[in-house]
């Protein structure tokens, strides 16, 4: 087995066909504002000083992503891990942050990538409040590329085919998982982590 150079790409891989170049639009534009609207889960993925990327899930009721103009978006922050990795990745690196939002049931997707920055502003918090409590920041994304990802990888993976679910019995519980990886602590079951979610969303 070999690496493969970016010369090694064009000889294994066809040229994108022009519609494909030319998708790649630099703002949110009526269609890609729809999408956004519609979509209640995100990937969100940034990068750090040293160049390593994390990418995290995001999620709210559809439209929880706000679109206030054609490049710029607000993004609540929810309680989570208090890891903070997105964040210290902002503030640390050079901001550039990329998304890829879903709708269920719908197998397009829409890429986005930009600059990303945080703010706290009261009034700002104040105007998107969700599950009854504002955020505690808000992410603030200047668009630079924005464009509409064909359905072929949701088609192969049957991402909202119920018939291809697998049940949560399929794996232990994320407390079991946890404790296996860390050593710590007691396993947490299922029910009771799903009690606890929604205590705290």
């Amino acid at each position: 087995m070999s690496a493969i150079d970016l010369e090694g790409l064009g000889r294994l891989y066809p040229a994108p066909k022009p519609r494909t170049a030319a998708k790649v639009i630099d703002h949110v534009d009526r269609h890609a504002a729809r999408f956004i609207a519609l979509s209640p889960f995100c990937v969100f993925a940034s990068v750090g000083a040293d160049g390593t990327v994390d990418a995290s899930p995001r999620g709210g009721a559809p439209g929880f992503v706000r679109v206030e103009g054609p490049r710029r978006l607000l993004m609540p922050d929810r309680p989570g891990n208090n890891r903070l990795d997105s964040f210290r990745n902002i503030l640390s690196g050079s901001g550039e942050v990329g998304m890829l939002f879903f709708i269920p049931g719908i197998d397009d997707a829409l890429r986005l990538n930009g600059r990303a920055s945080l703010t706290d502003d009261p009034a700002l918090l104040a105007s998107l409040v969700e599950f009854g409590k504002p955020p505690r920041t808000v992410v603030e994304i200047t668009v630079r590329e924005v464009y509409l990802h064909c359905p072929k990888a949701m088609m192969r993976a049957r991402l909202w085919d119920t018939a291809a679910h697998q049940p949560r019995t399929a794996l232990p519980s994320l407390g079991e998982m946890i404790r296996d990886q860390t050593g710590m602590g007691e396993a947490e079951t299922t029910a009771e982590a799903m009690v606890r979610f929604k205590e705290t969303l």
